[in-house]
């Protein structure tokens, strides 16, 4: 059986191998190992290609939200209303900064998090609503951001996964106030270790950012508030720039690699990924919904196939949020997700052939196992 991991960066480095480290040596050559010229050029590339004012390069995507939320100066006694299926450092940033995660329940079919659930959680403590756009695919801006408008809130988009992703023709990262990417490795623009950006239209948001990331430094030695050292390096900037030129093809690879998924798994009795006309995802996952979801990735592992569970917990039942009052049931659309949800591989080092023996072992499966799920077309 041919095997399909996950991921495939060894192949996928072969492409860039010998510019990346061209860039290096450009870094090395200069020693300017902190706020060298590859931050600007990053960031000047970032604007471009997301359609913001600005952009503000962080060590990583979770110092993002934090710097983001410190920004518009979250604090004791705020409250950030913001999804429980998510990866944990959307809830983690909100409870470093001593605010208070309220989290909200999430739409069934593209497992963002719900509007009317937003407008429901809304209290006169809350400051900010947290949006996480989800496997790729962003969530329904215009009704968030209208909730956020009735009631003086800030929209923060957690945009980790949804690089390039379009919703009603505008990009993912310029659809609130402040957005945050993530380049850890996994990413769609994945670097050579850890960091992020922050972007944002606002002149104001972006001058406090970029203080905020350099100890609240506002010139040398001079400081009109507490940042952090949330600081990007040179070098992993460099690599970025150089990975940056290859993100329209990786997008248009997984894209495509999920359109070939959504023909092979026709008549299997899985629910594969809903997308709505108004949105273009980006596929950081294809993410199916099977009732016996762990037997079919035990099924998928025995045959060399790779598979990922996100999430198995959702962060309103996680035992460090205890405090916060949450019990099983509380969300019952995001605990029933988390028992079903498995994403396939989906890298753009696939062929059409790993696609095939992917689709090929869930209708084995599915031949023997029984019923598992309703199709996508009658979930939605």
């Amino acid at each position: 059986m041919r095997q399909v991991g996950m991921l495939d960066l060894a192949t996928e480095s072969k492409l860039f191998n010998d510019e990346i480290r061209g860039a290096v040596h450009t870094v090395l050559d200069s020693r300017q190992f902190i706020g060298g010229p590859a931050i600007g050029e990053l960031e000047s590339t970032l604007c471009a290609q997301v359609g913001t004012k600005h952009a503000i390069a962080v060590s990583s995507g979770t110092d993002a939200l934090l710097c983001s939320l410190m920004t518009l100066g979250i604090g004791h006694g705020d409250e950030v209303i913001l999804p429980a299926f998510t990866f944990f450092a959307s809830a983690g940033s909100v409870f470093r900064t001593g605010a208070t995660p309220v989290f909200a329940d999430i739409d069934p079919r593209t497992f963002n998090i719900d509007p009317e659930r937003i407008e429901a959680a809304v209290t006169d403590k809350t400051k900010a609503i947290m949006v996480v756009h989800l496997y790729g695919q962003c969530a329904e801006m215009d009704a968030i951001n209208a909730i956020a408008k009735r009631h003086g809130l800030k929209v923060i988009e957690d945009a980790a996964q949804a690089i390039g992703a379009t919703y009603r023709g505008g990009n993912a990262c310029a659809l609130g106030d402040m957005a945050c990417l993530s380049f850890y490795p996994t990413k769609n623009l994945g670097g050579y270790g850890e960091g992020g950006m922050i972007l944002t239209d606002d002149d104001a948001l972006a001058t406090t950012a970029r203080q905020m990331r350099n100890h609240g430094e506002s010139q040398r030695y001079v400081h009109e508030r507490v940042g952090g050292n949330f600081r990007l390096d040179t070098m992993k900037a460099a690599i970025l720039l150089v990975k940056s030129r290859y993100l329209d093809d990786f997008t248009q690879r997984r894209q495509a690699n999920a359109a070939k998924y959504n023909a092979f798994l026709t008549g299997a009795p899985v629910q594969t990924p809903f997308v709505p006309e108004s949105h273009a995802p980006v596929y950081h996952q294809y993410t199916i919904q099977c009732d016996k979801r762990d037997d079919l990735q035990a099924f998928l592992r025995d045959r060399g196939v790779g598979s990922a569970v996100y999430y198995a917990v959702p962060l309103h039942l996680q035992k460090c949020f205890d405090a916060l009052g949450y019990k099983a049931g509380s969300l019952p659309v995001t605990e029933a997700a988390c028992h079903r949800v498995l994403s396939l591989p989906i890298h753009p080092m696939l062929t059409e052939e790993d696609l095939q023996t992917v689709a090929s072992c869930i209708h084995e499966f599915c031949e023997t196992a029984g019923p598992v799920a309703v199709s996508a077309s009658e979930a939605s």
